[in-house]
């Protein structure tokens, strides 16, 4: 039997009513027998939690036992006498769904695109989070542009990211090589302490720059990843001949193939990738998952935590 594109979606295009119609399946999270899946949202499979951030509040005169890491030094050097800041607790936690759109993800050997998949996940995470009363906002990046989205309550946030989604998956406009390296700069200025950072992208994304940003993150939040994958790559050197793959180009749907030359090509490029990204999350001790572009996402949600 044939697996399902999603509703409204044809597997290589994007458009909102098939975004929109991940919200019935956002229980996908809360429903887990296990309670691992709802550890996504707190970072506890490989990364302890944190606590929500704190915002700043106001400046007072230092008092006997205040926290001396929180002496204000600017003002306590103006006035003369020590002052300390004080914070409160925020009330809704901050998350940050970093997606990536780029040309890497946008090909698929069978069911849909990994920057169709990706979208996907993105949607279904941002209904969860809607969902569970945290503000959501985003960062999302291709070599053609990006969108940041700061973290905004209720369905704001998730409209607004479900909008960028569709907005920046055609290829349109110049392209930028260093995209994913300048974005997730831009990731490091956006996400402020106690934020869940949640990144969707490849094993080409997951390079050992790219996972010392992120352990960065990490310090000071929570981070988890999600990797992208197509067992095109798997098959490169096991198939005779050639291989057939979806693609997107200039916008448009088409059906190329694969030469024993361009195969041999990727599969050394996928290796090298592979190999680097899974030391790299090892070695930073990040939380990890992969999300395959040829199966239904509600279909495999629960293996993702075993």
């Amino acid at each position: 039997m044939p697996l399902a594109l999603p509703r409204h979606g044809d597997g290589v295009t994007l458009n909102l009513p098939e975004l929109l119609a991940r919200a019935e399946h956002r229980s996908l999270v809360q429903s887990h027998h296990s309670g691992q899946a709802r550890a996504l949202m707190a970072g506890e499979r490989l990364s302890r939690l944190k606590g929500r951030g704190m915002e700043f509040a106001e400046v007072r005169g230092y008092q006997s036992g205040d926290d001396v890491r929180t002496i204000d030094w600017r003002v306590t050097a103006r006035t003369g006498k020590a002052h300390t800041k004080l914070f409160r607790e925020e009330r809704e936690r901050p998350v940050l769904l970093c997606v990536d759109l780029g040309d890497r993800l946008r090909y698929g050997s069978e069911l849909m695109l990994q920057s169709v998949q990706a979208a996907h996940l993105a949607a279904l995470l941002g209904w969860h989070v809607s969902s569970a009363g945290d503000r959501l906002g985003g960062l999302i990046l291709s070599e053609h542009g990006h969108r940041e989205l700061k973290p905004r309550a209720r369905r704001t946030g998730l409209l607004a990211l479900l909008e960028a989604l569709v907005e920046l998956h055609p290829p349109q406009g110049p392209s930028e090589p260093n995209y994913w390296e300048r974005g997730l700069a831009r990731l490091e200025r956006l996400a402020r302490p106690g934020t869940l950072v949640v990144v969707i992208t490849n094993t080409l994304g997951l390079d050992p720059a790219s996972l010392t940003t992120l352990s960065r993150l990490k310090r000071h939040g929570q981070v988890r990843l999600f990797n992208l994958t197509d067992p095109l790559f798997d098959r490169l050197q096991q198939t005779p001949g050639a291989l057939p793959v979806r693609q997107a180009g200039a916008g448009l749907p088409l059906t190329g193939w694969l030469n024993r030359r361009s195969r041999d090509q990727l599969a050394e490029q996928w290796q090298t990738a592979r190999d680097l990204a899974q030391a790299g999350v090892r070695q930073h001790q990040l939380a990890y998952s992969e999300i395959s572009a040829t199966e239904p996402l509600e279909q495999q949600w629960r293996r993702l935590w075993l």
